[in-house]
């Protein structure tokens, strides 16, 4: 699994989680704005990367966070509460926080006259303050509710999922964001345990799968399980896909946008959209002619994605398999074969 934070310095549900963004120093460098301007977090999560954008950016920066999550939110304006009363001018520069999914969080902005940033960042996946807390759902260590919404005020969780998809949706789900080379097997050892009992716990799935698969590899299978039913009961390739084309087009020139993926189906998305956007066609090799519609109005500033150091990985072991990518909006676009 693949968290944006090891934790959030609020108190949320009263347990207290310590703040450890993925790649700060690094993502800060990449995309801090020492002219000022605006700013958007997408994923805002605990606030730990808006916060050192505004240390290290001009007082003039306004900032903006993103996150279907509303404890991340509360984490978010906890984190900036003390930096107010801490007498810095971070505080100034937080003009708001959007409860809304990536696209949504788009249009927000632009219903508020904001038609251009200068910088935005997604760090995506799930966080450990998701994780770590048990009645959320994500993870199998611990028996809950078979939950899984980011948004908790969506209406339908990985309970529903998991009890109303057919053998075949389900075996497509873990395969295609599972990546799971036993996904027809999973998902038939799940359809025949909800049909002694409708599954409602991480427990139930985690029994249903060690009763038919043994333990040898087990962890490594409920892993995938578990990040499949997340991506889908979140749409988060779905949304991925749909947002960045809108948030590339907000780009002033020059302005960046850093991505953190931490999964090869995150990243490929990512990859994918940043080469359509350098005019790279990315049609299947067959087609005749390019109907993708690539554009180069971006240039890729991290040839090979930044990554954590080792320091970093062993302080959160979880970090390990992020990756940032960055991108700069140039001043002018062409199509293929045009001149810039």
């Amino acid at each position: 699994m693949s968290p944006r934070e090891l934790a959030s310095v609020a108190d949320l549900g009263g347990t207290e989680f310590r703040h450890e963004p993925v790649l700060l120093h690094q993502v800060a460098d990449w995309l801090a704005l020492p002219d000022g301007g605006v700013f958007v977090d997408f994923t805002v999560g605990g606030g730990g990367h808006l916060a050192r954008i505004a240390e290290i950016s001009s007082p003039e920066t306004e900032l903006y966070g993103c996150d279907r999550d509303e404890a991340a939110l509360a984490a978010t304006r906890s984190r900036f509460d003390k930096i107010s009363n801490s007498s810095t001018d971070s505080d100034s520069q937080l003009k708001e926080l959007f409860h809304a999914p990536f696209a949504g969080c788009v249009s927000l902005l632009r219903m508020r006259n904001i038609d251009r940033i200068h910088g935005a960042l997604f760090d995506l996946g799930v966080s450990s303050m998701q994780i770590d807390t048990p009645s959320r759902g994500f993870s199998f260590q611990a028996d809950a509710p078979l939950d899984m919404r980011m948004d908790t005020t969506q209406a339908a969780g990985a309970a529903h999922l998991l009890n109303s998809a057919t053998a075949g949706e389900l075996t497509k789900i873990i395969f295609d964001y599972g990546e799971e080379r036993r996904a027809k097997r999973v998902a038939q050892a799940l359809v025949n345990a909800r049909q002694e009992r409708p599954l409602e716990t991480t427990g139930q799935v985690r029994r249903a799968l060690e009763r038919e698969l043994g333990s040898p590899n087990l962890t490594k299978t409920l892993a995938r399980v578990f990040q499949a039913l997340r991506i889908a009961v979140n749409d988060e390739l779905g949304q991925l896909s749909e947002a960045l084309p809108q948030v590339a087009d907000m780009l002033a020139p020059g302005a960046r946008m850093g991505i953190i993926s931490y999964h090869s189906l995150e990243d490929r998305i990512v990859k994918r959209f940043f080469a359509s956007r350098i005019g790279a066609c990315v049609c299947p090799p067959r087609t005749p002619v390019c109907v993708c519609g690539a554009r180069a109005d971006l240039r890729i500033l991290t040839k090979k994605p930044v990554t954590p150091n080792q320091k970093e990985i062993s302080a959160n072991p979880r970090s390990r398999s992020g990756k940032l990518r960055v991108a700069e909006k140039l001043s002018v676009d062409f199509r293929p074969g045009e001149s810039a």
